[in-house]
């Protein structure tokens, strides 16, 4: 029976495939010739980046200029924090504090990122959950999180459990809320197709629900990331400062404001990397809900 069942299931992907991409079902050649309007999104994809490579150009020379005729304490130019960047660089400050932030980072994400996941898989899997945790899920995603940072330092101290904790708890609830939200709106034709197979429950969600979450999980680590580097500044600015967000405040105490800049341009440029990572893996693991975004 389980080899049976195992077969239905495998007929389930087979199904779910060919209604994602009816041109390759069986017994019809793919051309493999580039769509019409492939030259068309080639142009337009160069077009867009040079828009984007105009726009920073623009905004870089604009604050070079202003920032050569204001009080350096309020602002500094581009040029100046370049040149903090690469003396920080040579004594190692900025490498060591940004070890420091990116050890909570990772175990933090991490955390928060396994946890999303697992209970919003249980909450969208089991009702009797559902009713038991949505008051909670409520009350604490309306809660900024920053009003509870204080409690995690008088429970876990100063030291790098309270920061990997306090990052965990920013991540968390985007990951969860994502998950829930695309474990329980799957396409009815899927699950359609896998009862006509004679699909068990467990099947089911294994090759149909599952899946169908995975664009919705993705979509919530941009969010999850944003708001995890968020929360380790937060954390660093409430614990031990020994981070990036150790040299923030230390800068600001003493007005170094081109010092200040570089960790928070690094911020920036993390960021940035986290985020394109994210939306490779999209690309990559989730196809079909990426088609849009490529016209």
């Amino acid at each position: 029976m389980s080899g049976v069942a195992s077969e239905r299931a495998a007929k389930v992907g087979k199904g779910v495939a060919s209604m994602a991409h009816p041109e390759r079902a069986e017994g019809q050649a793919v051309d493999p010739r580039p769509p019409n309007g492939a030259g068309s999104r080639l142009s337009r994809r160069h077009a867009k980046w040079l828009v984007r490579a105009g726009a920073i150009a623009a905004f870089l020379v604009a604050w070079q200029v202003y920032g050569e005729h204001v009080n350096a304490i309020l602002l500094v130019p581009p040029t100046a924090i370049v040149g903090q960047f690469g003396t920080m660089l040579r004594d190692g400050v900025l490498l060591n504090a940004l070890g420091a932030s990116l050890e909570a980072l990772v175990i933090g994400f991490g955390g928060g990122l396994v946890a999303g996941v697992t209970l919003g898989v249980i909450w969208a899997r089991f009702a009797v959950v559902d009713w038991a945790i949505q008051p909670f899920v409520s009350a604490l995603w309306s809660t900024p999180l920053i009003a509870l940072v204080p409690l995690y330092v008088l429970w876990f101290g100063f030291g790098l459990l309270a920061q990997v904790m306090i990052i965990a708890s920013f991540t968390f609830f985007p990951i969860l809320l994502n998950t829930y939200q695309g474990a329980s709106s799957v396409d009815q034709a899927l699950l359609e197709v896998a009862r006509t197979y004679g699909c068990t429950n467990w099947q089911t969600w294994k090759h149909v629900t599952i899946p169908s979450a995975i664009p919705y999980i993705l979509a919530g680590l941009n969010v999850a990331i944003g708001h995890a580097l968020t929360g380790m500044i937060i954390a660093e600015f409430y614990t031990n400062a020994v981070g990036l967000g150790g040299i923030v405040l230390k800068s600001a105490d003493t007005f170094q404001t081109a010092r200040m800049f570089v960790p928070i341009v690094t911020l920036m440029l993390l960021g940035i990397v986290t985020i394109g990572s994210t939306r490779r893996l999209k690309s990559r693991f989730a196809k079909w809900s990426t088609l849009s975004e490529q016209k």
